[in-house]
């Protein structure tokens, strides 16, 4: 065993991987290349849709709502957690193993810094949506100055909980507290981590489950006194689901992940954690390819913004496309200084040598 007071800075991810006892990556290089290329065609639509999120709350001003700038600012998490995805595909199985320690850092610093947003801004739209309910409102009353605020902290905790390993709570010169998922962070970070990640997914579903008794007895207090159903437009409900959904499918996708981490951090010797470390990755990626999904689906203002952008996209596609065929060079049976003709003036000329044959 090595020296426990000793540090290892300058050793490669091999080093560490073998202390961890993890055996040799079994991909081959051909299912490293599927797993590239199909994983590399959902990060593109990973970082397109989010990207067409963040559009679509800066162009449509039915959109600039403390909500919207939330619901932005969660896909821009999602976007930096689909570069994280391919900066980790392109350095994971054989290549993992010749990474410096620094390298490694930024892989997972990376990875860490998306979840950490993700789940921040899924507690801050809570609180937001918590806000608006008990004022049954559509939209709370935060200032822009406000959302600001929140936006600028969120990514402040994030960063710095991406960055905890890096500042010292790894495992470099502690080589027998070093866990097996991730061989240089601490199995004592990795249970915070994991913990505190659970304990903010429990908060979150307790205010929804307060919000969802909440508008349940305020509907039933205001049904008999109205004259038929209430106008769901002027309640929160419609964007509390879309919300809520997001959230479903946040908590289903990263559990079992943060659950394996922490049985890893306990130093769970039956549980096998190896074999669940390519599905819970492929979970997480499936999160981030879902919420953009969610939006549109939920949300018709949004998705009618989605489509205008689309139509948008084609338009200026076709139009470059017809500015490069106007732009074509010269073929060789054309005189030079002269321009090739189109159909239209083609036809013009046509049309005016008859016209002067006709008064001839």
């Amino acid at each position: 065993m090595a020296n426990q007071n000793k540090c290892y800075h300058d050793e490669i991810m091999s080093f560490f991987y073998n202390n961890s006892n993890q055996a040799k990556d079994d991909w081959n290089s051909t299912q490293l290349i599927l797993v590239q290329v199909v994983g590399s065609l959902f990060c593109c639509f990973i970082l397109m849709s989010n990207a067409m999120v963040i559009a679509s709350v800066i162009i449509n001003k039915r959109l600039h709502y403390p909500f919207y700038y939330l619901l932005s600012n969660l896909a821009a998490s999602d976007f930096l957690a689909g570069i994280a995805y391919v900066y980790l595909m392109f350095n994971t199985g054989q290549v993992s193993r010749k990474l410096t320690v620094r390298g490694y850092f930024i892989r997972q610093g990376l990875l860490d810094t998306s979840l950490s947003a993700s789940l921040a801004n899924l507690l801050v739209i809570a609180l937001e949506r918590y806000i608006s309910v008990m004022n049954w409102k559509v939209h709370s009353n935060l200032t822009k100055r406000r959302v600001t605020l929140l936006i600028m902290l969120v990514w402040a905790i994030s960063i710095f909980m991406g960055a905890v390993p890096s500042l010292g709570w790894n495992c470099i010169c502690n080589l027998q507290g070093c866990s097996q998922l991730a061989p240089i962070f601490s199995r004592s970070y990795l249970i915070f981590w994991s913990v505190s990640n659970l304990v903010v997914f429990l908060v979150m579903v307790s205010i929804y489950l307060r919000i969802y008794t909440y508008v349940k007895r305020k509907t039933a207090v205001l049904s008999p006194h109205t004259s038929g159903s209430i106008n769901h437009k002027q309640m929160p409900i419609k964007l509390i689901k879309t919300v809520m959904t997001v959230l479903g499918v946040f908590v289903i996708c990263w559990t079992p992940g943060l659950v394996v981490l922490l049985l890893d951090g306990l130093q769970c010797q039956q549980c096998k954690v190896m074999l669940f470390k390519r599905w819970l990755l492929l979970l997480a990626v499936l999160n981030s390819v879902m919420n953009p999904i969610i939006y549109s689906y939920n949300d018709k203002e949004m998705w009618t913004t989605f489509k205008n952008l689309l139509r948008c996209m084609g338009s200026c596609t076709r139009r470059q496309r017809s500015s490069k065929a106007n732009a074509r060079p010269l073929s060789s049976g054309q005189e030079a200084g002269t321009t090739p003709q189109t159909s239209g003036e083609k036809d013009t000329t046509k049309g005016s040598y008859a016209q002067g044959r006709f008064k001839t």
